[in-house]
């Protein structure tokens, strides 16, 4: 029987280099992940699980393990690009239930601003099964306020990492990763 994860730790990171695999590889290395084999997974954050630091979830954890993932990546080798990629997390009150991540990648956007937009859409995935009401029209704050009011979301986060294309047309890589811990 397959085990779910207990904790799950967020991370991200940037990475530059003349060849595109390995600003990528530099990125994975800066977020402290690049030593595991990474699997990725979508969006159901486990019921149960519990969020810790990334120091707390590296310490479970050994070089070449196979790991499970929920991540967002962007590159560009066009100076001064701007791009982002970010992951967002909403988890149920009710322990017993399952959460959302979601992964968004973009260009043109900031840390807070793919960030956000990331922990809307994992929200607005998790209010669908707890039949919240929902509005596109309306801003997400105002539906993020709505839908804790509800009780039924205890938190919502996100992790964000945004970087400029280099000077040099060097590939610059970005990742923002939900990392899976088993029990």
């Amino acid at each position: 029987m397959a085990k779910t994860a207990s904790k799950a730790f967020l991370t991200r990171g940037v990475g530059r280099h003349k060849e595109r695999l390995a600003a990528f590889e530099l990125a994975l290395r800066a977020a402290g992940i690049a030593q595991f084999n990474l699997v990725t997974v979508s969006s159901i954050f486990p019921a149960g699980c519990k969020i810790v630091s990334k120091r707390e979830g590296l310490k479970e954890l050994e070089a070449g393990q196979i790991l499970y993932v929920v991540m967002s990546r962007a590159e560009t080798d066009e100076p001064h690009r701007h791009m982002a990629a970010s992951v967002g997390v909403a988890i149920p009150r009710d322990k017993s239930m399952y959460g959302y991540l979601s992964e968004h990648h973009s260009f043109g956007q900031t840390d807070e601003q793919a960030g956000d937009y990331a922990e809307d859409l994992a929200a607005q995935m998790l209010a669908t099964i707890l039949n919240l009401p929902f509005d596109a029209d309306t801003s997400y704050d105002e539906r993020l306020d709505h839908w804790k009011l509800s009780d039924q979301i205890v938190k919502t986060r996100n992790i964000a990492q945004s970087a400029r294309g280099s000077k040099s047309r060097m590939w610059t890589s970005v990742v923002a990763a939900c990392v899976l811990v088993d029990a």
